[in-house]
């Protein structure tokens, strides 16, 4: 059995051509790991963001969510 050798830059091309073929070839399913990637990101903000600010009450919750009566 015969070894290849690959320098560094050859591994990278040859890296680099193989993650290219794999988005192209799965385009749709690239996309839908990236936007669960991106919610998941977007949540775990959330999360941090709501622990450190003040906490309110259920009915000034409820207030904000009732649609506004026309005078």
């Amino acid at each position: 059995m015969s070894e290849i050798a690959l320098n560094p830059n050859q591994l990278k091309e040859i890296l680099k051509s193989a993650i290219i073929e794999l988005i192209r070839d799965n385009r749709e399913e690239v996309s839908e790991f990236l936007a669960e990637i991106i919610e998941d990101i977007a949540m775990e903000r959330a999360i941090a963001e709501g622990e450190i600010t003040e906490l309110v009450g259920r009915e000034s919750i409820f207030q904000l969510l009732e649609p506004k009566r026309e005078s």
